[in-house]
């Protein structure tokens, strides 16, 4: 952890022997709520994909520019499923100044991502518009019924579901469309889907070998990742329409400024965000 004690030091329950997805990713966003054993795991799948920070980051960035368009469009509900532990620019941050008030429900099974969560909203008094809940993904029922997720949420109105940097975690055992069509069930016309996934179909040869190392690097922690193409991806808005530009790059989607044509991260993730129409 980083230097200074905290109340998520050690968690409950917490195993600390294995690299952790969320708290690997909060080291790669340049956090310090994560373990040596992270650190050490991160440094060594760095050397095998040097572009992980980078890619990290752009999918911050497209979470951001998603969360701004979605309140543009006059959403003011947001459910961040695997929203891993806090960082600058969080989802109930962006959305402060919404009228009305936009409420948010962050979701990680992770136990640093829940307490530092907790802890976050707490110093910031923000349990009014935002809170935190511990479920996982694969149980849509226990997301959806959450009693804080009741109490902030009106599934009667448009909610904007963010799944950003996640379903590359999530294995066809899994059932990852019916997990999502799950979720589109319970939502309101006017929702969205943000998506954001891991991808080498369009990179250089050499990128796209350093990808399927990570890939399999990635075995070794307690959340396996798996690679999927541009047409893998598209299929997870299956009954959602897709908000123009499409299934894009990261950098690509309703960008604030052009992308940088010499940025070496540019294809290694594919995004999309879906509407439910009527």
């Amino acid at each position: 952890m980083a230097a200074n004690s905290s109340p998520w030091d050690e968690p409950v329950g917490v195993d600390t022997t294995k690299p952790n997805a969320a708290r690997m990713y909060d080291w790669y966003l340049g956090g310090g709520h994560n373990f040596e054993v992270d650190r050490e795991f991160g440094r060594r799948v760095e050397a095998i994909w040097p572009n992980i920070k980078p890619v990290a980051k752009h999918n911050r960035a497209f979470l951001q520019r998603v969360v701004r368009d979605s309140v543009e469009a006059g959403i003011r509900q947001f459910v961040d499923i695997g929203s891993g532990v806090p960082t600058a620019g969080n989802v109930h941050e962006i959305t402060a100044n919404a009228e009305p008030v936009a409420k948010v429900v962050y979701v990680d099974y992770e136990p640093v991502a829940f307490a530092a969560g907790q802890v976050l909203l707490e110093e910031q008094q923000a349990g009014e518009r935002a809170t935190v809940i511990q479920e996982d993904l694969r149980e849509p029922d226990a997301i959806l019924n959450h009693p804080e997720t009741q109490r902030l949420i009106n599934f009667d109105e448009p909610v904007c579901l963010l799944t950003v940097a996640l379903f590359h975690f999530v294995s066809e055992a899994d059932r990852p469309r019916e997990l999502l069509a799950r979720y589109r069930e319970a939502l309101a016309p006017g929702s969205r889907l943000a998506l954001t996934h891991i991808a080498c179909d369009e990179a250089e040869p050499e990128q796209r070998e350093q990808v399927l190392n990570f890939c399999e690097a990635y075995k070794d922690t307690s959340n396996p990742l798996y690679c999927r193409d541009r047409g893998q991806v598209a299929e997870f808005f299956d009954g959602w329409e897709l908000l123009d530009p499409g299934i894009v790059f990261l950098p690509d989607w309703r960008p604030f400024s052009p992308p940088d044509p010499a940025d070496t991260a540019r294809k290694l993730a594919w995004c999309g965000v879906g509407e439910l129409r009527k």
